[in-house]
């Protein structure tokens, strides 16, 4: 790898000169903005389920069998509300939101805490494909409809003894009866609403208009968890343009495709400094 600054001064270039800017956010942008879901922030705000239940962390934890509904929606309302509702907008998305303002730009994103909607980013310019924090959905997806969640999230918190909730504020679906989920990509039952389909159909249009044309696909924090969606896709695209360069944000997997060495600029180092300083 080059020096810090070298790449620095190459990745501010390839943004100024590109026609179009597609950022690719994943689970490293979120923690790199200090939405971790580990060490002092988990135990800070889950004492009582790690004690009861042993949990090491809020990934680990999500998938847990909870053996009443009453204890499984206590764990999901803080978890929901602690991602979602505690959090403002952090200071990382809202200067890659000034990095690209200016920019024909789309996000595509992993991540379902809706900062970018946070930082101002418009709704028709960004694709959060795996879901939101923010709805509910039938747990078996038997119609399209999502249910926004906040009220119910802060009746939860508010009515959460050793950690159950009263069984009156179990969600039920309001079409079969049967459970509710939060509207996350985990199985064959989440739920694509109309609002997905529409954001879906601006993505790809989006990039239909790339071939060919000056691209800077900057990827943040994207590692193999699902690489199919934003990862491969970009490293692709990028292969297949002459004039396309791809910034990779990440800390752990900077690496690409061989092929695309000469047209990536890697940075492993702290992302709030690295966005920080392309704005400078």
């Amino acid at each position: 790898m080059e020096n810090y600054q070298t790449r620095i001064k190459k990745a501010k270039k390839a943004i100024e000169e590109a026609k179009y800017v597609l950022l690719g956010g994943g689970a490293g942008l979120s923690a790199a903005a200090g939405i971790t879901y580990s060490s002092k922030r988990f135990t800070d705000n889950f004492a009582p389920f790690i004690e009861k239940y042993l949990f090491t962390d809020l990934y680990s934890s999500s998938f847990y069998p909870f053996k009443t509904q009453e204890e499984r929606w206590a764990y999901w309302a803080k978890h929901i509300s602690l991602n979602r509702y505690e959090i403002g907008a952090t200071k990382l998305y809202m200067d890659l939101f000034q990095l690209v303002k200016n920019k024909n730009y789309f996000v595509i994103s992993t991540n379902v805490e809706s900062q970018f909607e946070k930082a101002e980013f418009p709704s028709d310019k960004v694709f959060e494909i795996q879901g939101d924090y923010s709805y509910l959905q039938c747990e078996k997806g038997c119609h399209d409809k999502l249910y926004y969640n906040e009220s119910l999230v802060k009746k939860m918190i508010d009515k959460n003894v050793d950690c159950k909730i009263p069984w009156y504020l179990v969600p039920k679906c309001p079409v079969c009866g049967g459970e509710m989920d939060v509207n996350l990509r985990k199985n064959q039952y989440f739920v694509q609403d109309e609002k997905w389909h529409e954001s879906d159909k601006l993505y790809k249009e989006f990039v239909k208009n790339l071939e060919g044309e000056k691209v800077t696909y900057i990827e943040l924090g994207v590692g193999f968890n699902t690489p199919g969606i934003i990862r491969y896709p970009f490293e692709g695209a990028t292969y297949r343009n002459e004039n396309a360069t791809l910034i990779r944000l990440n800390r752990d997997d900077p690496d690409g495709f061989t092929e695309n060495e000469n047209k990536t600029i890697g940075f492993t180092e702290d992302m709030k400094k690295i966005v920080a300083d392309l704005l400078k």
